[in-house]
């Protein structure tokens, strides 16, 4: 993939200069508060909870199945859930997997701002948290982010949009429009802000037309992940902007679901296909991809986020300080988060069949 490896090369210096930074001193701080309850240790049959968000891809539901296997096969005793009813119910999971005794409790949050009070009672019994996937925000109660690099998911997502217009639209200038995860999803801004750092300097030197002027985050959020709201923006969008012969030559989605929610909306307006990004290497995506729709998706594999995480819990029960690779980044607005991040990886058509290799079920469907 040398056509991405500026944006890869490149981003630790980006990611320091975009997110929240912090003193050496508060650092060493937070680090120590963020691992105190690892020199304890615990017994190797604990409760380990895992409040687990809505069903909302395939990654989720993969996680589940991941994660009750994995720490039974540990020797743990797991409860996991999923909250589709939305922060209350999740609130409450969180507050019974306390009261049987969780030692550890893995949290993927639906609303990273809603579980303060949830949480610093699981702390207050002694719980050791774990974000997954979603930082935790305006709690000192989360000891370890362990999530793919977001920010980066974002440069990536936003280079492959620049990479794929010239590939399938010849040269500019360029007319796109944008799309953005849901605001109470922690990762929903970084990933938004990570492509932004890629294409705005192409917005501002007329490279690239937001047609629709719809370029702030709030105006191109989509509440709840949910495909029938960004399918309902872009047929009044393409209505209002493009009925009119204006080519759509490019998308930026944050997701696969939405990216193909938008592709829904543009066939039905009869406009021809534009170059759109993704993420989550879903199957239909992954599908759409290798039959030239799609343009793009980024690959998380989920077992490697999830054996992360079991191997964190192996680390605490132990009484053994966790795997940590950023200590300065993830500012959750009252403490700077420890963090353990995967990186992730761009995949087109171009480099489906490398990526998914070792996939059991996506390498099957690229030839």
């Amino acid at each position: 993939m040398k056509k991405f490896a500026t944006a890869i090369i490149t981003l630790g210096a980006v990611g320091a200069l975009t997110l929240t930074g912090c003193s050496s001193s508060d650092r060493d701080e937070s680090t120590a508060e963020g691992t105190e309850s690892a020199a304890a240790g615990f017994a190797a049959d604990a409760t380990i909870g895992v409040a687990l968000p809505q069903k909302t891809s395939e990654n989720w539901v993969l996680a589940e199945q991941l994660f009750n296997d994995g720490l039974k096969e540990a020797g743990f005793t797991p409860i996991v859930q999923f909250a589709n009813s939305g922060v209350p119910e999740q609130q409450n999971q969180i507050s019974a997997m306390v009261e049987k005794d969780a030692k550890i409790i893995v949290v993927g949050a639906i609303d990273a701002s809603q579980l303060g009070t949830q949480l610093d009672a699981a702390k207050a019994e002694g719980a050791t948290i774990l974000a997954y996937d979603r930082l935790i925000k305006n709690t000192e109660s989360v000891d370890q982010y362990i999530a793919f690099d977001n920010f980066q998911v974002g440069v990536l997502q936003g280079t492959a949009l620049l990479e794929g217009l010239a590939e399938r639209k010849g040269a500019g200038p360029y007319n796109i429009e944008l799309v953005a995860g849901s605001p109470d999803d922690a990762n929903a801004t970084p990933f938004f802000e990570g492509a932004m750092s890629i294409l705005q300097p192409k917005i501002d030197d007329k490279t690239l037309t937001v047609v629709s002027g719809q370029t702030d985050f709030d105006a191109v959020a989509t509440q709840g992940w949910k495909a029938e709201n960004v399918q309902k923006r872009f047929d009044t969008i393409l209505s209002a902007n493009y009925s009119d012969g204006t080519p759509l030559h490019g998308v930026l989605s944050p997701n696969d679901t939405l990216a193909r929610a938008v592709l829904t909306s543009v066939k039905q307006a009869g406009l021809p296909t534009p170059v759109i990004t993704g993420q989550d290497s879903e199957v239909e995506s992954v599908q759409s991809i290798m039959a030239g729709e799609q343009y793009s998706t980024i690959y998380k594999d989920t077992r490697e986020l999830v054996k992360a995480t079991i191997d964190a819990i192996k680390s605490y029960q132990k009484g053994e300080e966790p795997e940590i690779n950023d200590t300065e980044s993830y500012d959750n607005g009252v403490k700077i988060v420890p963090a353990n991040l995967l990186p992730p990886q761009i995949v087109t058509k171009e480099n489906a069949k490398e990526a998914y290799a070792n996939d059991p079920t996506l390498s099957k469907l690229t030839g």
